[in-house]
């Protein structure tokens, strides 16, 4: 995940006031938080979020799945087995709560049931860009307990949590200060040795930019510490350090038939992504890369395709019960050749072998938007889809808030209160290009055209806005909001492309406090639309046909995709 075309040094800026008096809690609940309606709050009475992709809307046969299998901002997904259960966790970078956890007795439909990082107690994050915070974990399943191995990057360093049941609760953090680097992978020997391996600087100094190494170490699991000296570099550089590949990442081991298989991500996570075998009979030998390696890749494909699946890599194993494999990977759908607003996904292929080597796609092969399913017995039905087109809605009835909300980089959320079927936020004088915690709660867009909307209440304070966003970092958004001023209401949008967010465009509109009024906004590909209607009138478009590449990797930088959300703020006056 280290590919510099996508990572954007900026100079972020600070801005707002510290959010004094906010104590930590440990649920997303009502009943924890403490928070009263009062006037500083916007009142928002329901989000209604629809996807209308035209590649979602083949229909499927009997005997085919949709790719992604979790669409929108899924990365990096590691995927573990219990029994017909299976378990797949994803990076979440500075969002929180942390590490989505999801699971399917299929492999083809999948439920987020919770969160590895939910407390204040398990990790600090404050101040962090988007893109730092909780790169890619690994999960796995052993002698009854579920381990998930992270890195907390600029927040702890690399960690692990354990739980009996993996929707919760975690516990607090093992933290590894010998391990270094990113992506760390946890092996379980049959031999009762445990194994830690993951990406970091190769020894000495880096013979070009993009030169890593796979290191390895050995863990005590029963004293839950890394044996001293155990260290070593496995692989320098990638499969063939003669032709200086970049960024080998994401190891994974596995022990199949008598070898020792080592999964890799070769390439960077953008365009040039791609997937690496290597194996040895012992893990005392070096390990051997495959001679047909990359065993995954988009790279060679036109880039003119249409409907193309791109940056195809990072990818995990499980074996079923009836003795097949299967990869879970993350790609992108692009659009404009290589630009995505959704982010990084999770995809699922058969995995097929050959001569003792795993294959997860045919070079030149495009990755299918319908591949067959697997031959699983086992049915499982959702209630929120995570891919095809579909509507998801809330109408904050449930005293939890859903697991499909996520906040910025802290647990604390005293600032927003469930009750009586609506949600109110406090304002917090925080903008969304401030490294504090704004008062935002934000879901994945999923779907390369899509509609959100909301409905809010129009505040009696002036000076307080709120409205919807479309946020994929600090410095690129939009902020579709209402306000009270001295001169009555209006309805405007704030945009951020690489510096400060401005006001683009305001209109005033007759309303009086309390009234409803419906914010919606309209993605599509490089495209973005605003509208408003207040409550008994006619609906207005305020702006069409925006620059939605703002909100694409391509353009912001970083490893997150676009989120759409609520936000409500104390605007500050001069």
């Amino acid at each position: 995940m280290q590919n510099t075309k996508y990572i954007r040094r900026l100079a972020w800026m600070l801005v707002g006031l510290s959010l004094a008096g906010c104590q930590p809690e440990t649920q997303q609940t009502s009943t924890a938080n403490q928070a009263t309606t009062t006037t500083q709050s916007a009142r928002f009475n329901w989000f209604e979020y629809q996807g209308h992709d035209s590649v979602f809307e083949q229909p499927l046969t009997e005997n085919e799945f949709q790719n992604p299998i979790a669409a929108g901002f899924y990365p990096d997904p590691s995927i573990t087995r219990k029994g017909d259960d299976y378990y797949m966790v994803n990076s979440s970078f500075a969002y929180t709560p942390g590490l989505p956890i999801l699971h399917s007795r299929d492999l083809v439909h999948w439920q987020l049931i919770g969160h590895a990082l939910t407390r204040p107690e398990q990790l600090k994050m404050d101040n962090l860009q988007i893109s730092r915070g909780l790169f890619a974990p690994t999960i796995r399943y052993h002698d009854g307990l579920f381990y998930i191995i992270n890195t907390a990057v600029d927040s702890g360093g690399n960690f692990i949590v354990t739980a009996k049941d993996p929707a919760g609760e975690w516990s607090d953090p093992v933290w590894l200060p010998e391990i270094g680097g990113i992506d760390p992978d946890i092996f379980f020997d049959d031999n009762g040795k445990v194994y830690i391996t993951h990406n970091d600087a190769p020894v000495g100094e880096p013979l070009y930019q993009g030169h890593r190494a796979i290191w390895m170490w050995e863990y005590d699991l029963d004293n839950k510490q890394v044996v001293k000296d155990s260290g070593r570099v496995i692989v320098n550089g990638g499969t063939d350090l003669a032709k200086q590949p970049i960024w080998i990442e994401a190891p994974h081991v596995y022990k199949i038939n008598g070898w020792y298989y080592l999964l890799c991500a070769e390439g960077g996570t953008g365009y040039e992504h791609s997937e690496v075998v290597f194996r040895t009979r012992n893990l005392d030998e070096p390990f051997v890369p495959y001679q047909n390696n990359p065993i995954l890749t988009q790279r060679d494909l036109d880039i003119d395709r249409p409907d193309p699946i791109t940056t195809a890599g990072h990818a995990d194993i499980v074996q079923t019960p009836q003795g097949d494999w299967w990869a879970v990977f993350l790609a992108t759908r692009s659009y404009d050749k290589t630009f995505y607003n959704t982010g990084r996904e999770s995809f699922l292929l058969p995995v097929s072998w050959q001569d003792d080597w795993p294959h997860i796609l045919q070079a030149g092969k495009t990755i299918p938007y319908h591949p067959a399913k697997p031959t699983i017995s086992e049915s499982f039905e959702v209630t929120d889809a995570l891919t095809g087109n579909f509507t998801w809605r809330d109408e904050f009835s449930q005293p939890v808030l859903s697991p499909h909300w996520s906040l910025l980089r802290s647990f604390t959320h005293d600032w927003y209160q469930l009750q009586d079927g609506h949600i109110d936020i406090r304002a917090l004088p925080v903008k969304l290009s401030s490294l504090q915690q704004p008062a935002f709660i934000g879901r994945r867009q999923q779907h390369m055209k899509y509609s959100a909307r909301t409905e809010l209440q129009l505040p009696a304070t002036e000076h307080l806005s709120a409205g919807l966003v479309a946020f994929q970092n600090e410095h690129f958004h939009y902020y579709l909001g209402t306000e009270k001023t001295p001169s009555g209401y209006q309805v405007f949008i704030e945009q951020a492309k690489g510096e400060e967010p401005v006001m683009i465009t305001s209109r005033a509109i007759s309303a009086d406090a309390g009234q409803s009024i419906v914010l919606e906004i309209d993605g599509d590909k490089d495209k973005i639309s605003f509208s408003y209607q207040v409550e008994g009138k006619v609906k207005v478009e305020l702006a069409e046909d925006l620059d939605g590449k703002i909100l694409s990797t391509a353009i912001a930088g970083g490893f997150v995709g676009t989120m759409i959300g609520l936000h409500s703020r104390q605007e500050i006056t001069q």
